[in-house]
């Protein structure tokens, strides 16, 4: 017997999985839930956040709800916006084989379906767990070019796990759900060029809309090609750079699944995910009462492609700052802590970015280059000190949160209509219960 185009056999694995038979699956992605909902409350009330519902028609009618509003608007349009707000103070998951976010591309979909629709929460959570695993596996299939070359995976890699989601949560067909597939990835856009600006968060919005669009085209009978993953110019022809690996879309699906193993990493800072490691150092050596006037020179050592996301070394402005290690570490050190002030829209403040201009980077060629492992990420931190001693440090891995209750609290402040929020998804299984947080979600407490 012929074997099945791998298009279809990934098609397959979406539309027949049934996450909810693995409990640590569901419990995880429970969790990111609560931690997404946490920066899109908080994200909704950004300014820019306005600015771009404004100019994508959130005023137009419909039954979606738009996130931290009492407004509701067309599906389309929600999905758009409630997927900015989510990524907009970068505080939202970021996942390792996917090299990007994908709960904040994932989730404002699904909710932008549910908002039109009635689904169980059971199946909404389970479907958004099928999403993840769609987009991590290609993101694990592409390599490291696609995104070393000048692509965001968020917003490359995004619509195909949203149209996978989508697919998986209404019953489609295999044959439907491939050519939702096929859509979602001939949408496929975004470049990392736009780190640092208004336009980067807007990757997440766009790729949430493109997914939401495919899986609708293809489910009214749209035409489109059934074989993203096969043909000669598809999808790793066009994004791989010749080290794409397409079997690895359907290997070993969901044993585990990638929200389990290697699992989401819940940000701690509301910056960068690369710039993490030496924010905690910052942190540590402020903890130990090292002084910003005590330093003479900072040097970050990076394995080679690890600092591929930090694209600012001398930012103007907190926006600019999420992408900058040197001010990431200057203001953790100074301030012992870092918060979504740090990184607003105001200029940044002479105070850090006079240790900031200290600071400068190496790469240690001799290192394995950063890949989808976590465990090759690192960086040495070393200082120089005006009294000729230096302080050497080193962090693998990434930082993170595993409880994001805190972290909903904080953002949610003493907004008291959202504080019912984490502990309904926590237990929801129902309709009426997914209702019910639709309805928590779609309120101004100010």
């Amino acid at each position: 017997m012929a074997k099945a185009p791998l298009t279809t056999a990934f098609a397959g694995a979406i539309v027949n999985s049934d996450p909810t038979r693995d409990a640590a699956a569901m419990e995880a992605a429970r969790t990111a839930i609560i931690d997404f909902l946490a920066c899109t409350i908080a994200g909704a009330s950004d300014r820019t956040t306005g600015v771009l519902a404004q100019a994508v028609g959130g005023d137009l009618p419909g039954n979606a709800i738009l996130v931290g509003s009492n407004k509701k608007t067309d599906a389309l349009v929600a999905a758009v916006v409630n997927g900015y707000a989510g990524h907009v103070l970068d505080y939202d998951d970021v996942h390792a084989s996917v090299r990007g976010h994908p709960t904040t591309v994932i989730i404002p979909a699904l909710l932008a379906l549910a908002s039109d629709r009635t689904f169980a929460a059971e199946a909404f959570i389970a479907s958004y767990v099928v999403g993840l695993e769609a987009m991590a596996r290609l993101g694990l299939s592409l390599g490291t070019k696609h995104y070393e070359n000048g692509f965001h995976a968020t917003a490359t890699l995004g619509p195909v796990g949203v149209a996978a989601a989508i697919c998986h949560l209404t019953g489609a067909s295999v044959d439907e759900t491939a050519v939702a597939l096929g859509i979602a990835a001939t949408q496929a856009s975004g470049l990392r060029l736009q780190f640092g600006h208004d336009t980067k968060p807007y990757h997440a919005g766009m790729a949430a809309r493109s997914g939401l669009l495919a899986a609708r085209l293809a489910a009214a009978g749209f035409g489109g090609a059934p074989d993203f993953l096969d043909n000669p110019v598809g999808f790793h022809s066009a994004y791989a750079f010749g080290v794409g690996k397409p079997e690895l879309t359907t290997e070993n699906w969901g044993t585990p699944w990638q929200i389990v193993s290697p699992g989401l990493t819940l940000k701690a800072y509301p910056c960068c995910t690369a710039s993490h490691p030496v924010a905690s150092l910052g942190i540590d050596l402020h903890g130990e009462g090292l002084k910003a006037e005590q330093i003479e020179q900072i040097t970050f050592t990076y394995p080679p492609g690890a600092d591929a996301a930090l694209v600012v070394t001398k930012p103007t402005n907190g926006i600019e700052a999420r992408f900058s290690p040197e001010y990431v570490f200057s203001a953790a050190l100074i301030d012992g802590a870092l918060r979504l002030d740090h990184f607003d829209e105001r200029p940044v403040e002479d105070r850090i970015m006079t240790l900031a201009t200290r600071a400068g980077r190496r790469h240690d060629e001799s290192a394995p280059r950063m890949s989808s492992d976590p465990t090759t990420r690192f960086v040495v931190l070393d200082i120089a000190l005006k009294d000729g001693s230096t302080i050497n440090r080193r962090f693998d891995g990434l930082p993170g949160v595993t409880d994001p209750t805190e972290k909903f609290r904080d953002a949610t402040a003493a907004n008291l209509a959202f504080a019912d929020i984490p502990a309904l998804i926590r237990s929801m299984k129902t309709e009426a219960e997914l209702s019910r947080l639709l309805s928590l979600l779609n309120q101004n407490p100010i």
